[in-house]
């Protein structure tokens, strides 16, 4: 593959060879797709695909009917029994007391697994108390269940030796290098392929195996048990051929054997594809929907591979590699550390991410022996960082270094082992470091010198991986009850974290970050074993994210409002990332998303109201010539005359340009207007009144008292202590007021007030004046300020004359009227 990258006709080489082929990896299917299209453009090429357990016809029909040879292995016989756990044996107790069922009360309980295995061994022991037996397990908690399962047995000279991928280099020797005892092994299915275990002669198989399958909906790895595959079970079965005659034990039925497929899907129908729609692009290979694959990916697997690539920024949305893709293309590891990668060049912490990235894509090297947790987990602590088990790693890595330019390699072994770190798994981690370092510099990236991780730097790098693992965030579900998350709650049974698309996970309890749990972290692998756990975290912020992926936010703007400190209109956002909120309400300038909305809003509640600080004058006078005509409006004591503000905003609709949604855009706007339009945007009476001016008369703004004017206001409020009209008199004047001067009012009160005293009289007298408003009106037109005599005395006069019905003054009850009058 690495070849393909410079040299695509592979015209270094006559003849390629595939072995393994039934692993069906990622790359061998990739390569298999890639050789088929190759061979159409170079006839003398030859490929060999060699397997032991392979589907022949299959492949010989993807490589247009290839010819098949058998080759007959060395291997010796192996009978195979079946022993299903239903017809499970009777046990024997290790001690005394009565015999019991290999298979416990409920069918789904593990033990009825290692009753079956208890029953096997048994059973091989009594024929054979000296052949040593492999046992298969899913995972490395079924391999203590049963190894405590089998030591209660005790058999005699019998050791019972675990085996699986994180075991330490020393209880691994103890497997390969076996000594005079019997041994039992129990291993998980690396075992299968990938090791061969010495003089085995007896397999037991329960048939289960633990599989990782990435899930396109969940966007996460699932590591579930399952059934294993026909093509596995004879894997497993072919473990006890190799030196003699050998046994292998089935704890499920033949019928149950023979109902299982043929083969193990291959890791194309269970991995992410990402990667390989990555590499296909990089090489121009076309589009995955047509690449002879041998056997071709889900159509869900496929469309999250663009969608996660997308998330990436790796494509564009017609789905071209961007200037980011191709540099991630360029870095042959998974495309989330290959962003991360292109990320912390672009933040400056390229040196730090190397290694980060190096370490996660090989197998964790640190070691957590089953009889030494504890002394491992002291071991461990001293990388450990409360904030970021990233920053852990990077404790470890300076360690180490440190440790390698110091120690022999015997003595950097023994180092390794003291700090339970696997010592081949620290080479391997230092070799890839190594290979992704030289890449990043053929890329002309540049690392820089080693420095502290300060505050900046630290939110740089979690930048830089947010950018690689932009779905793999969480908040405190605590924040969906309206509960904000403190930092340091670790109570018992805190509640887990909701990640994007609705995901919940918690935090590995082996985590440093699990004993205080931060409000945000960011994890490196979601993984879905019986719950979701979230491995390797950090304490993050939401404002990271939110300016490291501004490309998949989603943005809500609510509560537009107007701010006349800021000169524009305000709002709240709310910002999410695939449905998690990351911002529940901040400010925001809401007239840079919603330019028309905003003038709307600045319009009404900024012009209209006044409540602006603008330097245009016109607004200052617009609002004192809209003062005058509320005055005019308080005079006639009648709501309407005055436009309203509906009105006074389309005035301002029609002259404003659509741009002008602001204070400082309104500003500039008129400065550079003409005077001519200057002048047009002021407002004038007659504009703002509905009423003649000349009944503006009659409400006149002062009260002459000889060659005295006394200033008069107006205003409607009924019930105000104010309503109506209030005459300002200097406190020297005050006695040189005349009482019947003041009856008078103004002359616009002068129907209102005689109709409102006719309405006083008494009944009997009242009936000679209906209706009141006719005779108050020709009173108005008789009699009217200025006369000597107080109202009412004039205004009895004026009744008797009119109608001859006997009307003194004191009939009035000037008390009923309203308050204004």
């Amino acid at each position: 593959l690495a070849e393909i990258q410079s040299d695509r006709w592979l015209s270094r080489y006559d003849t390629i060879v595939i072995d393994e082929a039934h692993e069906r990896s990622l790359n061998i299917d990739f390569l298999l797709g890639y050789l088929k299209q190759l061979l159409t453009r170079r006839k003398d090429l030859k490929v060999i695909v060699t397997s032991a357990t392979i589907d022949t016809a299959r492949f010989a029909a993807h490589f247009t009917d290839a010819p098949v040879v058998n080759v007959e292995g060395r291997g010796y016989p192996v009978s195979v029994r079946y022993r299903p756990l239903d017809d499970a044996p009777v046990v024997a107790p290790p001690a005394s007391g009565k015999p019991r069922r290999g298979r416990p009360e409920h069918e789904s309980d593990p033990m009825s697994v290692n009753d079956g295995i208890v029953a096997a061994c048994d059973e091989v022991t009594r024929e054979d108390p000296r052949g040593d037996v492999l046992i298969f397990l899913s995972g490395e908690r079924e391999i203590r269940d049963a190894h405590q399962a089998l030591e209660r047995r005790k058999y005699r000279e019998t050791e019972v030796l675990p085996l699986y991928a994180r075991l330490s280099v020393r209880d691994q020797d103890r497997v390969f290098n076996p000594g005079i005892k019997r041994r039992i092994v129990l291993a998980t299915n690396v075992a299968e392929t990938s090791l061969t275990v010495p003089r085995i002669r007896y397999v037991v198989d329960p048939g289960l195996a633990r599989v990782k399958r990435y899930s396109p909906r969940g966007k996460l790895d699932r590591l579930h048990i399952e059934p294993i595959s026909q093509a596995s079970a004879d894997q497993r079965k072919g473990r006890c051929g190799r030196v003699s005659e050998g046994t292998c034990i089935r704890l499920y039925s033949e019928a149950d054997f023979e109902s299982r497929p043929h083969y193990t899907d291959p890791e194309i129908r269970r991995a992410a594809l990402a990667g390989v729609i990555l590499r296909m692009l990089s090489l121009g290979l076309g589009s995955i929907e047509d690449f002879p694959f041998l056997e071709p990916p889900d159509a869900r697997a496929v469309a999250d591979g663009w969608q996660q690539l997308a998330e990436l920024g790796a494509v564009d949305e017609q789905r071209k590699l961007t200037a980011i893709g191709r540099l991630m293309s360029k870095l042959p590891v998974d495309v989330k550390l290959s962003r991360m990668l292109v990320a912390a060049n672009t933040h400056a912490c390229l040196r730090e991410m190397l290694v980060i990235a190096s370490f996660l894509g090989i197998q964790d090297p640190r070691e957590r022996p089953a009889d030494q947790r504890a002394a491992a987990d002291t071991a461990h602590a001293q990388f450990a960082d409360p904030r970021s088990e990233f920053v852990g790693i990077l404790k470890l890595w300076d360690a180490y270094q440190a440790a390698h330019g110091e120690l022999t390699q015997s003595k950097l072994r023994d180092w390794s082992e003291k700090h339970f770190l696997g010592f081949m798994r620290m080479r391997e981690w230092r070799e890839l470091h190594r290979q992704l370092k030289l890449m990043t510099e053929e890329l002309g990236w540049q690392t820089g010198a080693a420095s502290e991780l300060d505050a900046g730097a630290y939110t740089m790098l979690h930048r830089a991986l947010i950018a690689g693992l932009p779905a793999q965030i969480g908040t405190r579900a605590l924040r969906s009850e309206g509960k904000a998350p403190q930092k340091g709650d670790a109570r018992p049974g805190a509640a887990p974290y909701e990640g994007p698309r609705g995901r919940r996970f918690q935090l590995f309890p082996g985590s440093p970050l699990s004993r205080k749990p931060p409000p945000w972290v960011l994890s490196a692998t979601l993984l879905d074993t019986e719950r979701v756990w979230a491995l390797t975290n950090a304490t993050i912020e939401p404002q990271w994210v939110m300016d490291e992926l501004p490309h998949l936010l989603s943005r809500r703007a609510f509560d537009p409002r107007w701010s006349r400190s800021q000169g524009r209109v305000l709002g709240s956002e709310q910002v999410g990332l695939f449905g998690l909120v990351l911002a529940p309400k901040r400010p925001i300038h809401y007239g840079a998303l919603f330019p028309e909305e905003s003038r709307e809003i600045f319009v009404r509640d900024a012009l209209v109201t006044g409540e602006i600080n603008a330097r245009s004058p016109f607004l200052a006078r617009n609002l004192a010539t809209l003062a005058k005509a509320k005055e005019e409006e308080a005079k006639h004591r009648r709501a309407g005359l005055v436009v309203d503000e509906d009105w006074q905003a389309r005035w301002y609709f029609d002259r404003l340009p659509a741009h002008v949604h602001n204070t400082q855009a309104l500003d500039s706007w008129y400065a550079k207007l003409p005077g001519k339009e200057k002048a047009a945007l002021e407002w004038t009476l007659d504009v703002l009144l509905v009423v003649d001016q000349t009944e503006a008369s009659r409400f006149p703004p002062f009260f002459a008292m000889g060659d005295i004017r006394l200033s008069v206001t107006y205003r409607f409020e009924p019930g105000a202590p104010d309503d109506g009209m209030t005459l300002g008199v200097p406190l020297h004047l005050l006695n040189a007021l005349d009482p019947a001067q003041l009856s008078w009012l103004a002359p616009g009160f002068v129907v209102d007030k005689a109709a409102g005293l006719i309405k006083t009289l008494p009944k009997q007298q009242r009936r000679n004046f209906v209706p009141a408003p006719d005779f108050a009106k020709a009173f108005a037109e008789a009699h009217g300020p200025g006369e000597p005599d107080m109202f009412a005395a004039t205004l009895a006069r004026f009744l008797q004359r009119l109608t001859g019905a006997v009307i003194a003054p004191i009939d009035f009850d000037e008390a009923a009227l309203e308050s204004h009058l």
